[in-house]
């Protein structure tokens, strides 16, 4: 194929840069590094301190205050909400302008309603992938932009969009040659945002019931809930390593004999349970949103939302599981080679269609 023109716009809440502060970022990271491999021109706009090794254009979301008159506004949003809003406004402004010269293709990759509310304005095609169920804002701008195209990472998170736009389905992948295979061992391991909807204190909890010590990893996003939920639990066989990046955390998780996944809401995908798979450890899930979709009974178990105990049995199952057969069905169903195998069809599809025109 052809070398094509990708502008990739990331969320501007956190760099694109290791550690990676959650799947989003990781999720980013990985599909302009294969893009670039397979010879595409990849211009990343994604916060400040994203790795350097993408090349990417900030997204100056520190650039905008306000006046001194807006200030005394009553009824003005956060300041936050601001500078993220100019940020995505200045970037999709900027695209109106030179985006036809500079670009075969425009993909979306961020939460922010504007890239698709304005993807009419543009002179070269967007896509845009839903990564979260419907928020109101980006709702809007759907509805008032019919022409928009879109992508979801999971049949469920299709299903949760459709009273508001058609997406095709391209599953997550996560990159197979930087999450090997490991040795497994002895005990679980949870990895993820350490924050109440993902209910790192339940993979605690369900832990001791299967009689396993558990080592947690990620970042501590809220201060409150580590504190009341997560400290009080650790020691005796419950261990928080903290926010690692991708070759020690895989090192880890390839070292566990299964990876506990607690989601207390209907996760869009579940990046964690590939990456687990992908190093040939077994996964015992709740079985929330699109996990059901990838994770198998030859890759893991799934417990009934938010039931400790069925959680506890998934575990002692799961982790009996053979790693290698673990490994297979991520290769087969998770890899980052047939996710941007998928892209890739589609932004030549897109390219053409707009030269066709």
């Amino acid at each position: 194929m052809t070398g094509l023109r990708i502008c990739l716009i990331a969320s501007s809440r956190f760099p694109v840069a290791e550690p990676f502060a959650g799947g989003l970022e990781a999720h980013t990271h990985a599909l302009a590094t294969e893009l670039q491999r397979r010879g595409h021109s990849v211009t990343l706009f994604a916060a400040p301190g994203s790795d350097p090794l993408l090349a990417a254009d900030a997204l100056q979301v520190d650039a905008y205050e306000p006046s001194d008159v807006a200030r005394t506004d009553v009824g003005a949003p956060p300041l936050g909400w601001m500078q993220e809003h100019h940020a995505y406004l200045a970037l999709m402004l900027e695209l109106g302008r030179a985006g036809g010269g500079r670009f075969d293709v425009v993909h979306n990759n961020s939460l922010h309603h504007l890239p698709v509310a304005m993807s009419g304005a543009l002179a070269v095609p967007l896509v845009t992938t839903l990564h979260t169920p419907p928020t109101p804002w980006l709702e809007s701008a759907i509805r008032l932009t019919p022409a928009a195209r879109f992508v979801a990472v999971s049949r469920f998170t299709a299903e949760q969009w459709s009273s508001s736009t058609r997406a095709d389905v391209i599953l997550n992948g996560v990159d197979t040659d930087r999450w090997v295979a490991g040795g497994g061992g002895a005990d679980a391991i949870w990895f993820g945002r350490l924050v109440p909807e993902k209910a790192p204190h339940l993979a605690v909890d369900a832990a001791r019931r299967a009689g396993m010590a558990i080592d947690l990893a990620g970042p501590a996003y809220d201060p409150e809930y580590f504190t009341r939920e997560i400290e009080p639990r650790l020691g005796d066989g419950v261990r928080y390593l903290g926010h690692l990046g991708t070759v020690e955390l895989a090192e880890r998780v390839g070292r566990a004999a299964v990876t506990a996944v607690t989601p207390l809401w209907d996760e869009p995908y579940g990046l964690v349970a590939a990456e687990s798979m992908a190093c040939g450890t077994p996964v015992a899930a709740f079985d929330r949103g699109a996990l059901a979709e990838f994770v198998s009974d030859e890759s893991g178990r799934l417990a009934a939302p938010g039931d400790v105990a069925a959680l506890a049995r998934a575990m002692i199952d799961a982790a009996a599981l053979p790693r290698g057969a673990v490994r297979r069905h991520a290769l087969q169903h998770c890899s980052l080679r047939t996710m941007v195998d998928q892209y890739e069809a589609m932004y030549s599809w897109l390219a053409h269609e707009v030269r066709a025109a």
